[in-house]
């Protein structure tokens, strides 16, 4: 029994010193009584049982650096990286803070791709996330959704994990498939009627221009939109903007910001590939031999760029010979070369500079998404005597996109499904990245261990809402049955607040099998096993990370359950319902008694009974 070992958070063997061992910062550490859990995870995510130990892993602000770890850490909201980890391999990232939310160097892509390794390399298995990230008073999990089909969380795997005032998966899924959906053209006919069509269809044509692709629908402009929306042309055409400004009817006063170049040398009006392909045309050299050159150039690009933490360059000899691998054509290299600067190839930019000390141009290729800027733009504020309602297509991308939000994800005249659709991607909020179960050591098995606890009768009125208790154990490959059941026991002790006196009882899996019998043929490594027992202190209060509420949620928009939005008690019934559902709005207080209508009617009824009861009562005594 002395060769069985276990841990909760990963699926790999341990070793002497398990990275988890040695966190950034640890607060709660190994607990003697569950009452010194102080940190809950976050509500409407994930409810679990309390774990003994919690590890926060943090980045401070850069003024936060050098100093103590402060005594409210956990409250603070201005930590650059904030997450939380529990020994049984869940956990919730708090909060991530990119430039702009105060960070001096790192983006938020940045800061998620390191939260995304840690995850990895610590093999944790559900992170949960809240997500209430905005842009220029715009949620992102909105436009995201409808422009790439997932939050800003999916680039990284996290999906769907609840929604509020009673969004289902299906619900929040369908509603982003409908907006996304959304025809460019059926848009501008419902707008016919509304002073926003002229600026909409303005828009729609500019982006449809400036595409390779066809642009169809609400995802298809959106999509493009949100990966070029670092580089909107920075200079304004100041006739055409007198132009589009003096046929416009309502002049209004203000300003233009024009940004200068993002970097140096390098200029920001783009062209499609489709474009230059076009001017480049002739009768030797067909669009399609071009244009298959210029992606073999491009990949020959990412393929330098690959694994590296910045985008790589290469001088134009070294980049024609690592494209001469599939194209033998070194005069047709050389044509597409020379015309392959700012040009948009897919979802990228290549670049071209010539270096200052060696004079040979050099080649960067830039992911649009990313953007190429290396620091904040400078802003030149320009007199302007008149502008259109809605700004110019192009001049701001980020503006276009604010106008587009507003008007058509927001409010859309006439159109009860499009709203319906748009709040039920607004009420879905938690997303939850699930890590694939990791069982690579030939040497061991590993289980994932769910815990069924057998209820007595004191016990049963305390399994409603009872969270999942799992544990991952590795035991030696030629462990017995008992020296599982054991192994069981002593992770489950290890990790759980209530677990201290659990008793495994029976393997549901390997049931009929006698303690002595070897584990190898019996049942196959990675699989999940089915742990009944006895012992949890269910009567605890403190058994769960969210607390433990006898309470009956029943909402009229269908929640029967926490989600995670503000609610208030019936005080007759207390039943819990979202006081946004009983059109209390989140800045205005709750009342201090409530009843909910249910209760009302039987009140209603309970008084009229009795009134009619004792009117009878006074009759029947004349």
């Amino acid at each position: 029994m002395s060769d069985a070992r276990y841990f909760a958070l990963g699926t790999a063997p341990p070793t002497k010193s398990l990275s988890l061992s040695t966190p950034l910062w640890r607060t709660s550490g190994e607990l003697s009584s569950p009452t010194a859990i102080t940190v809950d995870a976050p509500v409407g995510a994930i409810i679990l049982y309390i774990s003994k130990r919690n590890y926060h892993l943090i980045i401070p602000a850069a003024d936060e650096w050098n100093k103590p770890l402060a005594d409210d850490f956990v409250d603070l909201q201005t930590h650059l990286l904030h997450g939380l980890i529990h020994c049984n391999g869940f956990g919730h990232l708090l909060y991530i803070n990119g430039i702009a939310g105060g960070s001096k160097h790192l983006r938020g892509k940045e800061l998620m791709d390191l939260w995304y390794r840690i995850c990895t390399k610590l093999r944790t298995r559900k992170i949960t996330v809240q997500d209430l990230s905005r842009k220029k008073s715009m949620d992102l999990r909105l436009l995201y959704g409808v422009g790439y089909g997932h939050s800003w969380y999916g680039k990284w795997g996290y999906k769907f994990c609840r929604g509020g005032f009673g969004v289902s998966e299906h619900d929040y899924y369908g509603a982003m498939q409908d907006l996304s959906s959304l025809e460019l053209d059926q848009i501008v006919k419902d707008f016919s009627d509304t002073d926003k069509c002229r600026e909409i269809n303005q828009i729609f044509r500019h982006y449809r221009d400036m595409s390779e692709a066809q642009l169809l629908t609400l995802n298809d402009l959106l999509g493009f939109m949100l990966t070029i929306r670092s580089h909107a042309p920075v200079h304004i055409n100041k006739k055409a903007t007198a132009a589009l400004s003096s046929s416009t009817s309502k002049p209004s006063t203000g300003i233009i910001l024009q940004n200068k170049p993002l970097v140096k040398g390098i200029s920001m009006e783009h062209r499609s590939l489709k474009s230059v392909i076009a001017d480049m045309e002739d009768g030797n050299r067909p669009a399609k031999r071009l244009e298959y050159a210029a992606e073999v150039i491009v990949n020959a690009l990412k393929e330098n760029n690959a694994g590296k933490f910045c985008h790589g360059k290469m001088t134009r000899p070294d980049l024609r010979d690592a494209a001469r691998v599939k194209i033998g054509d070194t005069g047709l290299l050389d044509y597409v070369l020379k015309s392959l600067d700012n040009v948009i190839v897919g979802t990228h930019v290549m670049c071209r500079m010539k270096n200052p000390t060696t004079r040979i141009y050099e080649y960067s290729l830039h992911e649009l998404d990313n953007g190429i800027k290396s620091s904040e733009p400078d802003t030149e504020v320009l007199p302007k005597p008149f502008s259109a309602p809605a700004p110019l297509p192009g001049v701001d991308v980020y503006c276009d996109l604010v106008y587009l939000y507003r008007n058509i994800l927001v409010d859309y005249p006439g159109s009860d499904w499009v709203n319906k659709a748009t709040q039920a991607v607004l009420n879905s909020k938690y997303f939850v990245k699930e890590l694939p179960f990791i069982d690579d050591n030939d040497q061991f098995l590993t289980f994932t261990c769910r815990l069924i606890p057998i209820l007595g009768e004191i016990e049963t009125e305390l399994q409603k809402g009872l969270p999942p208790g799992e544990v991952v154990v590795v035991v030696p490959l030629h462990a017995t049955v008992g020296e599982l059941k054991q192994a069981v026991e002593n992770a489950v002790r290890d990790t759980y607040c209530v677990a201290e006196n659990f008793l495994v009882m029976e393997i549901e899996e390997l049931e009929g099998f006698k303690d002595e019998a070897v584990l190898l043929g019996a049942v196959a490594s990675g699989i999940g096993l089915s742990i009944i027992g006895s012992g949890l202190a269910l009567e605890n209060p403190l058994r769960c990370q969210a607390g433990v509420e006898n309470s009956t949620v029943r909402c009229i928009c269908g929640t029967e359950d926490d989600d995670g939005e503000r609610m208030v008690a019936c005080d007759i019934c207390d039943v819990w319902l979202n006081t946004h559902c009983l059109g209390i709005e989140d800045i205005e207080a709750i009342l201090p008694r409530y009843i909910c209508r249910g209760c009302k009617v039987s009140t209603s009824v309970a008084a009229l009974t009795a009134e009619s009861s004792c009117c009878f009562q006074y009759e029947d005594t004349l």
